[in-house]
C-alpha cells in the first residue's frame, strides 16, 4: 500500500462560541449588582451608549402566572408591557425605534454641559437655604485600629514597645483573636518572647477587653480578672469549657467545689462575657438583597411577576450620534465607529433576552410552587432543573445559569429561585414523594415541640416520618438535623434540663 498525500473535501456541522456568544451566557447568570456592573464598564468604553434616564418611570415587563392554565404559564400584558425595564419590549427591536425614543438630542452626547452647572462645578454659590446641622459634618465612627492605636499611645513610652503593640494590633482578626503564635511574632521582629508577651498582657486589659487573646479562654479569663471575678472556682470553670458546652453539670460542681446554685450563677457570670470583643467594631452593615424579581397576588387567585425596575439597567443606543460622526471619520474611526455600533447593539439585544429568560423561568418555578406560596414550607414540591427546562423549552444548563443569584419577593418572603429546586423523598405507600426541604421543616417542628420528658432519638424521628408516609434512613435525619445545627437527643435532654 503506497502512502501519499492527497486534499480531501469534507463538509461537517461545528458549534463555534464567538467572545459575544461567552458574554451573553456570563450575562444570564450574573447578578444584578454584576450586570449594573458590567453595563456601567460598557458605557465607559463605548461612546455610541448612554443611559436612559428618562424621568417618566417605565412600565415593568410582567408575566401572569394562572394555575389553572399550566400550558402556557407566561402571557405578557400587551397594555403594560409596550416598555420594559430595560427597553421596550414589544415584537420590534429597539434599534427600528424613531431617533426621539432611542436618543435624546442636546445631551450629553452632543457635549452640551448639564443645565445648573455655570462653573464646571455642582451645587450652589452661597450658603443661604443650607439646613445642615453641625451633627451633619461630624466625622464617622472610629475603626478598632485606630481606638487601640489612641490607647497604645497612652500607655507605652518606650517606642520598641509601641513598635510591637502596633504589630500585634495589625494580626488582630475581625474577632479580636490574636491568631498568630506570640513565638513566630518574636522571631520575626528579632526581639525576645517575655518581651512580647508582656506587651500582649498588657494589651489585653485595652478597651474592650479581652482582645489579643490567643483562645476563648484567655479571652473569658482577662474579662473576668478586669472584674475581679477570676477566683480559683472560676478558673477551674474557664479551664473546662469543653465540659460546660456539653452540659456536665455534676462534674463541673465536683470540679469547682461548688454546689448547684452556685455554679448557675457561675454559669451566669460567663454567659455575660463578650466572647469575640472585637467584633462590635467596624462592623459593616449587612448588604440587602434587592430582589430582580417582584411578586404579588391576583384577585381572582393567580399570580403576576414583575421585574424590579431598581435591578435592571436601562440604556439606548446613540444612533444620531453614529450618524453625525461616521460620515466625517477615517476609515480606522471608522472600523472603531462600527464596532462601537455593533457592540451596543448586542448589549441592548442581550438585556432584552436576559430580562424575557428570567421572567419565563420565574413564572414557571411559581406555577409549579403554588402550593408553598399559598400553604408554607410544608407543601414545597419536589423540584429539579429538568421538569422547567422542558416546560419552557430551555436547555437545563440555561435554566441552572438564570437561577443562579436571583432573588423574588413574595408574599411569604425573598428567596433566591435556586431555594424552590429540592431533591424528592419517597413516600411509603407509593404516594406523591416529598420534597426534602419540608422533611427538614418537619423535623425542626418536632424537635421544636419536645419537652424534657420526651426528646426524640434519629430512630424515633424515622419512625414518626414513617408513619406520616416519609421514607427515610436514620442517617439522613442526622444529616438534615446536622444542616439544621441541632444537636443529638443527648445533648438536648441536658440542655433542657439545665435552667435557662
Amino acid at each position: 500500500m503506497a502512502i501519499a498525500p492527497r486534499l480531501d473535501l469534507r463538509q461537517s456541522q461545528t458549534l463555534i462560541m464567538t467572545p459575544q456568544l461567552r458574554q451573553a451566557i456570563k450575562l444570564l447568570q450574573f447578578s444584578n449588582i454584576e450586570v449594573n456592573s458590567f453595563v456601567e464598564e460598557e458605557l465607559e468604553r463605548n461612546p455610541l451608549l448612554e443611559r436612559d434616564d428618562s424621568p417618566e418611570p417605565p412600565i415593568g415587563e410582567r408575566a401572569a402566572v394562572d394555575q389553572l392554565e399550566p400550558r402556557n404559564p407566561v402571557e405578557m400584558d400587551s397594555a403594560d408591557a409596550t416598555r420594559s425595564d430595560i427597553l421596550p419590549a414589544d415584537s420590534g427591536s429597539p434599534l427600528d425605534a424613531e431617533h426621539a425614543e432611542t436618543y435624546d438630542p442636546g445631551g450629553a452626547g452632543d457635549g452640551t454641559p448639564l443645565a445648573g452647572r455655570m462653573d464646571g462645578g455642582g451645587g450652589s454659590h452661597s450658603f443661604e437655604g443650607d439646613e445642615r446641622g453641625i451633627d451633619d459634618f461630624a466625622g464617622g465612627d472610629r475603626s478598632l485600629r485606630d481606638h487601640l492605636g489612641e490607647q497604645l499611645r497612652l500607655n507605652f513610652i518606650d517606642p520598641v514597645d509601641r513598635m510591637i503593640g502596633a504589630h500585634l494590633i495589625a494580626l488582630l482578626c475581625p474577632a479580636g483573636r490574636l491568631t498568630a503564635d506570640p513565638v513566630a511574632i518574636a522571631l520575626a521582629m528579632g526581639l525576645p518572647l517575655d518581651r512580647v508577651e508582656s506587651v500582649r498582657w498588657q494589651m489585653i486589659r485595652f478597651d474592650p477587653v479581652g482582645l489579643f487573646a490567643r483562645d476563648l479562654r484567655e479571652c473569658l479569663a482577662a474579662q473576668l480578672m478586669e472584674r475581679n471575678r477570676f477566683d480559683p472556682a472560676m478558673q477551674i470553670l474557664v479551664d473546662n469549657l469543653e465540659l460546660l458546652a456539653r452540659r456536665e453539670n455534676k462534674r463541673l460542681m465536683t470540679l469547682c467545689g461548688v454546689d448547684a446554685e452556685d455554679l448557675t450563677d457561675m454559669i451566669a457570670e460567663i454567659r455575660a462575657l463578650d466572647p469575640k470583643p472585637g467584633a462590635t467594631w467596624d462592623t459593616t452593615p449587612a448588604q440587602l438583597v434587592v430582589p430582580d424579581l417582584l411578586m404579588r397576588p391576583l384577585p381572582d387567585g393567580g399570580w403576576i411577576i414583575e421585574l424590579n425596575p431598581e435591578t435592571m439597567p436601562r440604556v439606548l443606543v446613540n444612533e444620531r450620534f453614529y450618524a453625525k460622526v461616521a460620515p466625517q471619520a477615517k476609515k480606522d474611526e471608522k472600523v472603531f465607529l462600527s464596532e462601537r455600533l455593533a457592540n451596543a447593539n448586542w448589549l441592548v439585544r442581550s438585556l432584552q433576552q436576559r430580562a424575557q429568560t428570567i421572567l419565563k423561568v420565574a413564572a414557571e418555578i411559581i406555577r409549579q410552587q403554588d402550593g408553598f406560596l399559598r400553604l408554607g414550607v410544608a407543601h414545597l414540591r419536589p423540584l429539579i432543573l429538568r421538569d422547567i427546562a422542558g416546560t419552557v423549552e430551555l436547555h437545563e444548563s440555561t435554566v441552572s445559569r438564570v437561577t443562579a443569584n436571583k432573588y423574588i419577593a413574595t408574599p411569604r418572603g425573598t428567596f433566591e429561585l435556586k431555594y424552590f429546586f429540592t431533591t424528592a423523598i419517597h413516600a411509603t405507600n407509593g404516594g406523591d414523594p416529598h420534597s426534602a426541604e419540608a422533611v427538614r421543616f418537619r423535623i425542626r417542628g418536632m424537635i421544636g415541640q419536645e419537652s424534657l420528658d420526651d426528646v426524640l432519638s434519629d430512630d424515633a424521628i424515622v419512625a414518626v416520618l414513617r408513619r406520616e408516609g416519609v421514607e427515610l434512613a436514620r442517617r439522613t435525619v442526622a444529616k438534615y438535623r446536622d444542616s439544621l445545627r441541632i444537636p443529638n437527643s443527648v445533648q438536648r435532654r441536658r440542655d433542657k434540663a439545665v435552667p435557662a
